[in-house]
């Protein structure tokens, strides 16, 4: 009888030790075939940003000519996304390739009755936000010439299709033929303020320069082209449940539905 006992012990012991080398897996885990394609869902194939701003060393801060002498100050954003950062730093180079000279300008000595003044130069870039595959920058430049009354200040909004690596222009995000609907909604939703500017809506223009707000598109138009000096840089927003119609549907953002829509 003891002998019996310990059959059935090492028997089920044996079983144990078999299952446990040969890793059986419970009956309901799925086997994972490690030839087949590995398929990317859009949630991992779209990175979300992660940014900093950074300030850029200038081979050359400070440079002068027979006119007088401009200060470089440069600062940028470090991106997860390498092709961003590149972006940026090819548009600053371009801008102001002075201040990216290695060779220092030559040092040139004013006479001292010379009215010289120190002229300014200032580019920064900025992360404003992301909604799926768009995300959208501003590049803030200033620039005072030594004199002037004032300096003078612009805002580009720069907004990437993060899918297929590239700046978006308006044209690439409105649907066909539809930019006269476009200026006309949104002289519609601005009208008060457009009309207390003395701006007719024959003359107004559509500006190539927005960025996605919280409650419609934003377009943005430079100083002077719509408002004076003090009243700065002019945003219109058309807002989105009337440009939904007129913009493609894969880059405009989700919107909720109501009843009487």
């Amino acid at each position: 009888m003891q002998s019996s006992q310990f059959k059935v012990i090492g028997l089920v012991t044996a079983m144990m030790l078999v299952g446990g080398i040969s890793g059986c897996k419970p009956v309901n885990e799925p086997v994972v075939d490690e030839k087949a394609p590995k398929t990317e869902s859009v949630a991992t194939a779209i990175p979300t940003i992660l940014s900093k701003v950074v300030t850029v060393e200038l081979p050359n801060a400070e440079a002068c000519s027979v006119e007088g002498c401009t200060q470089y100050s440069v600062q940028t954003v470090e991106t997860n996304i390498d092709w961003i950062n590149d972006y940026f730093l090819d548009r600053i180079h371009k801008a102001d390739p002075v201040a990216f000279t290695e060779k220092p300008t030559e040092k040139i000595v004013f006479n001292d009755n010379a009215n010289v003044g120190l002229s300014q130069s200032t580019t920064t870039v900025r992360y404003i936000s992301q909604f799926g595959y768009i995300a959208t920058f501003a590049i803030d430049s200033y620039s005072y010439n030594a004199g002037a009354a004032h300096g003078m200040y612009h805002t580009e909004y720069v907004n990437f299709d993060l899918k297929n690596k590239k700046r978006l222009a308006l044209e690439d995000i409105v649907m066909k033929d539809a930019q006269p609907k476009i200026l006309n909604a949104l002289y519609d939703a601005n009208s008060i303020w457009l009309e207390n500017h003395v701006i007719e809506r024959a003359k107004f223009q559509l500006s190539d320069n927005f960025y996605y707000g919280v409650n419609g598109l934003v377009f943005v138009y430079p100083l002077y082209e719509l408002a004076s000096y003090a009243e700065g840089m002019s945003e219109l927003t058309l807002p989105y449940r009337s440009a939904k119609a007129l913009f493609k549907p894969e880059f405009m953002p989700s919107l909720p539905k109501y009843a009487n829509q």
